[in-house]
């Protein structure tokens, strides 16, 4: 390392407190899993001996799906000089926006269920797949 910059990155974040409830976003609610389902399983993979695997999903709030169209100012240092009163269309989520957690949460469950996995009634971050005897639980 010469102490000199190489990379640079940047993230696009929306102002979501300037967004309006049911103007704007609707209901923004996305379950957590409860830190008892947490000990539940892992007190079932110790008594079974099951393997566990754990992993996180990179960048989640960015994968949900829009349901309706959002308009952004065009960021600083990025305005296009032809048109700088224009406004951007979001094709995809960015980091800000208060529907975006309950937008991923929804395209997570319609995904992981067309693979296979029923959800937990009682406990909606918990899946469960069973194939003869092969037991895959996900939370």
């Amino acid at each position: 390392m010469d102490g000199n910059v190489h990379t640079f990155k940047e993230h696009l974040v929306a102002k979501g407190f300037t967004q309006t409830y049911e103007e704007d976003y609707g209901k923004t609610f996305s379950p957590i899993v409860d830190i008892r389902a947490i000990r539940i399983l892992l007190a079932i993979v110790a008594f079974y001996d099951y393997k566990f695997w754990q992993m996180d999903v990179n960048t989640s709030f960015l994968n949900g799906y829009l349901s309706k169209d959002v308009y952004i100012v065009q960021s600083e240092g990025f305005v296009d000089p032809k048109h700088p009163n224009k406004v951007c269309k979001l094709q995809r989520f960015i980091y800000g926006l208060k529907q975006a957690s309950k937008s991923y949460n929804k395209r997570f469950d319609e995904e992981i269920k067309k693979i296979g996995f029923t959800q937990n009634p009682d406990e909606p971050c918990v899946y469960l797949k069973a194939s003869g005897s092969n037991v895959a639980f996900l939370v």
